[in-house]
């Protein structure tokens, strides 16, 4: 008999609206209507363990992750947010890091109108801090920051980084996406988050999705190889596109010709060996 494999979703959000510092989810109507509520650790649609990842640029939101994250064991981890630009980010870091739940932090880099942000404006002293606690880098981005994040790698090979969401490949002939994930693959530490894509779909891709989900797994499958590919949701923001349960059904059909050993890393193994779960 062939046991249920183990899932880690990497990347799971929770918020409480009434805190007040979720920007993005303010106002009303539009396509983020859904989504416009709270979603706490009781309305998760799964029985998996999840990495927590900030939804907001507040210290107060990483620091009501790890309140979360301490009430419910399902919380395997956290993502949190640090200012990158001011010096007092070192003793922050060094306070959160002493919380084991605390696994590493991510600038909302997507939001952030300027691309060179992260190499121009981030304290070195705050980046060496995130390398020497041994936390993690989440990299939430797009095909613009891609030649930037290669720099950022370059210059920081020690500290690991993940790919948020495959960096958003959008419909269409994307070479630019190609070339800058591909550079980024040359890096040993840096992983991709097999996660989000729904959202990233044509209204008709999302129709029939099952063909552009596999045209980009097969390049990530090239360029990181099983061993540095991680599987997450984006739930809730994936609720938008698809519902967990196709999402998840989807992701075991384009991995299926895989074997079962590759197949539970990136379900699982990769992301508790990267988050250190």
């Amino acid at each position: 008999m062939t046991l249920p494999m183990p899932v880690l979703d990497t990347h799971c959000h929770f918020w409480d609206l009434s805190r007040g510092d979720y920007d993005w989810l303010n106002g009303s109507g539009g396509p983020l209507a859904p989504i416009r509520r709270d979603f706490l650790p009781a309305d998760f649609p799964a029985a998996h363990r999840v990495i927590a990842v900030q939804a907001a640029a507040t210290l107060a939101e990483t620091d009501f992750l790890l309140e979360l994250a301490a009430q419910n064991d399902a919380i395997a981890g956290v993502v949190g947010w640090v200012d990158l630009t001011r010096p007092g980010s070192v003793t922050v870091l060094q306070d959160r890091a002493a919380n084991p739940l605390f696994k590493g932090i991510r600038p909302m880099l997507q939001n952030i109108a300027d691309t060179d942000w992260l190499m121009t404006q981030a304290r070195p002293e705050v980046i060496e801090t995130v390398t020497r606690l041994g936390l993690r880098f989440d990299a939430l981005v797009t095909e613009r920051h891609l030649p930037m994040l290669e720099r950022f790698v370059a210059a920081h090979p020690d500290l690991p980084v993940m790919i948020d969401h495959c960096a958003k490949p959008q419909p269409g002939a994307r070479p630019e996406w190609e070339k800058g994930m591909r550079a980024l693959a040359r890096h040993p530490r840096v992983m991709c988050k097999f996660s989000g894509l729904p959202s990233e779909l044509s209204p008709a891709e999302r129709v029939a999705p099952q063909a552009a989900v596999v045209h980009v797994l097969s390049q990530l499958l090239e360029w990181f190889g099983p061993e540095r590919l991680v599987w997450g949701s984006d739930w809730p923001v994936l609720t938008l596109a698809a519902s967990y349960l196709d999402w998840q059904s989807l992701s075991r059909d384009v991995l299926a010709h895989l074997p079962q050993d590759q197949q539970a890393a990136i379900f699982h193994g990769n992301g508790a060996r990267f988050y250190g779960i």
